[in-house]
């Protein structure tokens, strides 16, 4: 079995898999090869893969001759015709925003697997890209909040007078949120949290940061970790909430996002005004059309005196560690469908290769895919 890792598209710092965790593979006897430079931003040239028995290939020679495909984003359009037939590829692909192309992989007989797509189990915690990279986006947040803030984190006390600690306001507790907590307390910062999901405050106060409360939350029991759409009425509720937190607030780190759909807008034109002059909001969602109505993705914009940073590719920042994480989500999957001996065995009856499979054998087959296209 010939298996590729694809260099990313321009803008993305990350790669699939290190020069170490490739050498795993060819211990299995699977012929690994890797397109020129593909590594580089992360510190991992062609001679360090070179010497861990990984063949360096030009782009049109790894999608020709590959049977198994490595790459975080999407391959475009105009590249499946150099694909095989039956070949498998493996990335986290956000199939729900990427429709059309997940189609038009189906129709070209291509094996889709798309690691964002695991179901959220204990089992799949090795495998959890979402978890793994949402760890670095809220880190970096926080960074990258504290950069663009003018005034100090922490509170001082100097002889030329004291400094008050920065007050942080975090918009949803998953991972990134959490790390964005714990982060903001090591600078020194005084943090509130909000979530709609009541079970995460015993966490939130873990970390030493004050949990806002909006009673009536949808039950999100059912949907395996993810993010679920709210009532109109809840909506409001929270707006109110938010509302009045936000005013005090020197940094928000947004991080709402409901998989398939647009990113729920937390915060309104009205709030961003009601915030002082040098406050700063970071907005992880901003891919997905952002927790303000202003966000704009890759951008940072400026609005009545409120800077917000739309970035979705955190992880990106961090490349060596965001590729190391990710090689090893992806060795972990890689066990489930590749034998000791380096051959490819896909076995649907596992709930986590099935649940990772977006098409296969010329057909969209994933259950949740189709059931959030209704």
């Amino acid at each position: 079995m010939i298996a590729g890792i694809l260099k990313e598209p321009v803008g993305e710092k990350r790669v699939s898999l290190l020069p170490e965790q490739a050498e795993t593979l060819v211990k299995k006897n699977v012929t690994v090869r890797i397109e020129q430079q593909a590594g580089v931003n992360a510190f991992a040239d062609d001679a360090a893969y070179s010497s861990r028995s990984v063949g360096i290939s030009s782009r049109a020679e790894l999608l020709d001759a590959s049977d198994i495909i490595f790459t975080l984003n999407t391959i475009p359009e105009y590249e499946i015709k150099h694909l095989k037939k039956d070949t498998v590829l493996i990335g986290a692909f956000q199939p729900l925003y990427h429709r059309d192309l997940m189609e038009k992989y189906a129709a070209a007989g291509i094996t889709v697997f798309s690691l964002d797509m695991l179901p959220r189990t204990t089992r799949a915690q090795t495998m959890d890209v979402l978890s793994s990279q949402a760890n670095i986006a809220g880190y970096k947040a926080v960074l990258l909040a504290s950069n663009i803030y003018s005034r100090y984190m922490p509170m001082l006390m100097t002889a030329a007078g004291s400094i008050a600690p920065a007050k942080v306001l975090v918009l949803g507790a998953g991972v990134a949120g959490l790390q964005a907590i714990a982060t903001s307390r090591r600078l020194g910062a005084v943090v509130e949290v909000f979530d709609t999901r009541p079970a995460v405050k015993e966490e939130v106060m873990s970390l030493g940061a004050k949990f806002i409360e909006v009673d009536g939350a949808a039950d999100a029991s059912s949907a395996g970790g993810y993010a679920v759409e709210q009532s109109e009425a809840y909506k409001q509720k929270q707006q109110q909430k938010i509302a009045e937190c936000i005013g005090r607030a020197d940094i928000v780190i947004t991080t709402a996002q409901i998989p398939g759909k647009r990113a729920p807008v937390l915060i309104t034109e009205t709030m961003l005004q009601s915030m002082r002059k040098g406050a700063v909001v970071v907005d992880i969602a901003a891919a997905t059309g952002g927790n303000t109505p202003v966000t704009k993705n890759n951008e940072t914009v400026l609005y009545h005196g409120v800077t917000i940073a739309g970035n979705s590719n955190l992880p990106s920042t961090m490349p060596a560690d965001a590729s190391k994480l990710y090689g090893k989500n992806l060795l972990n999957f890689l066990a489930l469908i590749v034998d000791k001996e380096g051959k490819l065995l896909l076995n649907f009856d596992d709930e986590l290769v099935n649940g990772a499979c977006i098409c296969h054998e010329g057909q969209i087959v994933n259950e949740r895919y189709m059931s959030m296209l209704q």
